[in-house]
């Protein structure tokens, strides 16, 4: 029997938890060091630290800093606070008499991502110095944040800070930043998985390298969930040495593995599922069944329009459940969001329909069942959610799959073996943003200015900005100085030069914008949405907006509504009655399956003696691909022709994800033109794509080696696509993080078509008089890898010419094409016809 542990703090516990007696907490001696004092209020609980907290604490003691990786719900939280607060203890009993209690500055900073959990973190981080009476203020700094709450803080900060990354890079812009920041002894970053491969996670490495230069004994400690690179991750977050050398860190691993259970809601008969699709109501009465509101229960779907239909549909199914449902989506109202959180925690809400916006967060003490509507898209992913239930260190969590169409069977199958071997999809950090070391030189420059010379080698020391060159540092710098290209304009000459050489900001105007806008976060075109007499509901789609008329109804927040109006970029709606069949769709929502769960779907496909439910249930599927076609081994790459009366049709199925995907259709429909001129029309999901020439066209002659060629990739890709058109619309973050153009005005946010427009013309500015531009360049290569996947891209066109090419010729349409043809057709065909056109294949493939 496993003795009585519980590492982490129970975050789950209401706001208003009642203090226990006094006589009750342990009464620490004025000697006491800070690890008795700490083992004592452990076993004031009943609980015993964890190996790998007593690890944390003495590599704490012996002046490291590093990573923690356990499994979520083990306690990380109190592995790296109880070590700071051990540090804590002890310096001020060194200091004796000459600490003078809140006046002796901060000395813990918690870093999170996610503003909503500040809170809970607050009181798990004030649990320990409440209990043992120690004289240590804790507080949150976010936006939510009261005014005089963050004024008292200027002059009176506490011991334990929590804040999140843009709060952060507001505190660094005090003109006193340095002496602010002089006591600080530790950082602890929560979530690092999650900021580590985004502009968040340079942003926090270049603020941390700040910070090591403001208080240079200071200790980093990163929290994360499982990760393969961990190395890379713990050294991201200790930072570089002058030399470009790992600074020294201690990566701590739990070994505590919860076992994860994935199994899947299968439709009663395997007819019952269709071959395309990705809502996948058609599981409705078998999810129905498996639901239990006794069980509290977290519905994952992959899009917030998902979320929304299927929240709507197990209302109108079952009524009586609706007091105890709710929804949550990253468009809903924060306050409807820490609404339902609050009811998880508490047990009031037993089901809870959701997004990735519960994917990280607090913990859901009560939660025992995980449900994922459709494929995971990732392994990681589909760890973290499981990891949602049943949140107690070595227990097992179980997640139950719901495939939306017959190949997602094969996915859940893959994913699950994947997990069990440990092919978890790595996070690596963004290559130097420039627009993010932009921001960073103005915050330094308010926040008591700079010495060009030093700061580049502090900005080296961000693991992220180790290989920056001298050349693309000064550039950035004449970029905040000059305004580079735009210097006629006073306002892009934020910083200026002192005439000691030191840089700095010196109007007050462009200091208020700049605090008004930090951050990496750039809002998407969206309108608020609120009641006519009412509240805000959250935000949605402009163009979903712009299609309504007034009184067509629509679903959104698990409500049905009618449109009425919309008035200075808020859209009002009221209360409707009845069903609506509109949803709105969220653009860019749609995952793609990772690298990881790609491998495992091509090795899943060439096992056939595989057993398992989900290989039984598409039994009929394979049999029919291989009865007309082929079904591939992960060295071979299929590829069908077909002649319909549409044309020609190249179906290849490299199994790398829709983006991946995109990004070969684009390429091989530019390369098959060179070779013999015709108009391709191209389609692609994440199995496969779809090249089809309105006449008969020689694909046959023309699958080469050099179709498939890494060479020249570059150029060819950015030839295939609208380079200009998408670049410019990524400009616009760039710009904004970059602070070219801003959202936020004092008094004011600006409507997101306006930043659009000064973003557009900047780009056409700079295109024609600065075609040398970095900030045009990064725009360029964002949208290689974020739209296309570029690195992963040029992976995939490796292995393809390494594979054996199998061609066939098939009589029909096989089950992995048929979907293609759909996503390319669905546009013009409505639900009935496909639904025909669904029916009539499936006859064709029963043998």
């Amino acid at each position: 029997m496993l003795p009585r542990r519980s590492p982490a703090y129970d975050l789950s516990v209401p706001a208003a938890r009642p203090r226990r007696p006094a006589a009750n907490r342990p009464t620490p001696p004025p000697s006491a060091l800070g690890r008795d004092l700490l083992e004592q209020w452990f076993a004031s609980r009943g609980w015993s630290p964890w190996p790998f907290q007593r690890n944390a604490w003495d590599a704490h003691a012996q002046g490291h800093g590093g990573l923690i990786e356990v499994p979520t719900g083990a306690g990380k939280t109190y592995a790296a606070f109880g070590a700071a607060l051990i540090d804590l203890i002890d310096h001020h009993r060194a200091l004796g008499p000459a600490w003078r209690g809140r006046d002796s500055g901060l000395h813990v900073l918690y870093l999170t991502p996610l503003r909503a959990v500040a809170r809970d973190i607050e009181l798990a981080l004030r649990a320990p110095i409440d209990d043992l009476a120690l004289p240590y203020a804790v507080e949150g700094r976010t936006g939510d944040t009261p005014a005089a709450v963050r004024l008292r803080q200027k002059t009176r900060p506490p011991h334990v800070l929590v804040t999140t990354p843009e709060s952060l890079s507001l505190l660094l812009t005090r003109d006193d930043a340095a002496m602010f920041f002089a006591s600080l002894r530790s950082v602890i970053v929560d979530e690092w998985h999650d900021l580590l491969p985004s502009k968040r996670g340079s942003q926090v490495e270049l603020a941390l390298a700040r910070l090591r230069t403001f208080a240079t004994t200071l200790r980093t400690w990163a929290l994360s969930a499982t990760l393969p690179n961990l190395d890379e991750a713990l050294a991201a977050s200790a930072g570089v040495d002058d030399a470009g050398r790992p600074r020294p860190g201690v990566l701590i691993r739990g070994g505590m593995r919860r076992e994860t259970i994935i199994d899947s809601i299968l439709p009663s008969s395997p007819h019952h599922l269709p071959w395309a699709g990705h809502l996948g109501l058609t599981m409705l009465p078998e999810v129905l069944a498996a639901l239990d509101p006794r069980s509290p229960t977290i519905v994952f779907t992959n899009t917030r329009s998902q979320a929304e239909r299927w929240f709507h549909a197990i209302v109108y199914h079952r009524p009586q459940w609706t007091d105890a449902m709710a929804l949550h989506h990253g468009s809903l109202d924060r306050d409807e969001r820490e609404r339902v959180e609050a009811g998880l925690k508490s047990g009031s809400l037993r089901l809870v329909v959701a997004t990735s916006s519960l994917d990280l967060g607090v913990d859901f003490a009560p939660v025992e069942r995980v449900v994922q509507i459709g494929s995971p898209k990732g392994i990681a992913r589909i760890a973290q959610r499981a990891g949602r239930a049943a949140h107690r260190p070595m227990t097992p969590c179980r997640i139950s799959c719901v495939p939306t169409h017959a190949l997602e069977l094969i996915e859940i199958d893959a994913a699950r073996s994947a997990l069990i071997r440990g092919d978890l999809e790595p996070r690596t950090g963004q290559p130097r943003p420039l627009d993010v070391l932009a921001q960073h030189l103005v915050t330094c420059a308010l926040g008591g200015g700079f010495d060009a010379d030093v700061l580049f080698r502090e900005v080296r020391t961000a693991h992220a900005y180790r290989d920056l060159t001298r050349g693309e540092f000064e550039w950035a710098l004449d970029a905040v100085h000059t305004g580079g290209a735009l210097h006629a304009y006073p306002n892009f000459r934020r910083v200026a030069r002192l005439p000691d050489g030191r840089y700095a900001v010196t109007d007050r105007r462009i200091a208020q914008l700049h605090r008004l806008n930090v951050g990496t976060i750039v809002s998407d075109s969206s309108v608020e949405l609120r009641y006519v007499r009412g509240r805000s509901l959250g935000r949605i789609e402009e163009s979903f907006v712009a299609n309504l008329r007034e009184g067509q109804r629509f679903v959104f927040a698990g409500k049905t509504l009618t449109f009425a109006y919309i008035r200075d970029a808020v859209a009002f709606a009221r209360p409707a009655k009845g069903r609506a069949s509109i949803t709105p769709i969220w653009s860019g929502t749609r995952l793609p399956i990772s690298e990881s769960l790609a491998a495992a779907i091509r090795e899943a496909l060439a096992s056939p003696d595989a057993d398992s439910p989900e290989r039984a249930a598409a039994a009929e599927l394979l049999a029919a691909q291989r009865r007309l076609s082929h079904v591939p081994r992960p060295d071979e790459t299929l590829t069908e022709v077909h002649h319909t009366r549409e044309g020609t049709h190249l179906f290849l199925f490299p199994f790398e994800g829709r983006l991946v995907h995109a990004g070969l259709a684009a390429l091989f429909a530019l390369r098959l033109t060179r070779l013999h001129t015709a108009t391709l029309t191209t389609a692609v999901d994440d199995y496969g794509l779809e090249i089809l020439a309105p006449r008969e066209f020689p694909f046959v002659t023309l699958l080469t080696p050099a179709l498939f060629s890494s060479e020249g990739l570059l150029d060819d890709v950015a030839a295939s696509l609208r380079m200009s058109q998408l670049a410019k619309l990524q400009f616009r973050e760039v710009a904004r993080v970059a602070g070219l153009v801003q959202e936020n005005a004092p008094g004011a946010k600006k409507p997101v078509r306006h930043t659009r427009a000064s973003s557009s013309l900047l780009f056409d500015v700079l295109a024609e008089f600065d075609a040398g531009n970095m900030f045009l360049h990064q725009a360029r290569r964002e949208v290689l890898e974020r739209h296309f996947e570029h690195s992963r891209l040029a992976r995939t066109l490796r292995r393809l010419e390494q594979s054996t090419l199998r061609l066939t010729t098939p009589p029909r349409l096989t089950p992995l094409a048929f979907p293609l043809l759909l996503e390319r057709q669905s546009a013009t065909l409505s639900s009935q016809s496909l639904a025909q056109r669904l029916a009539e294949m499936r006859r064709e493939w029963t043998p």
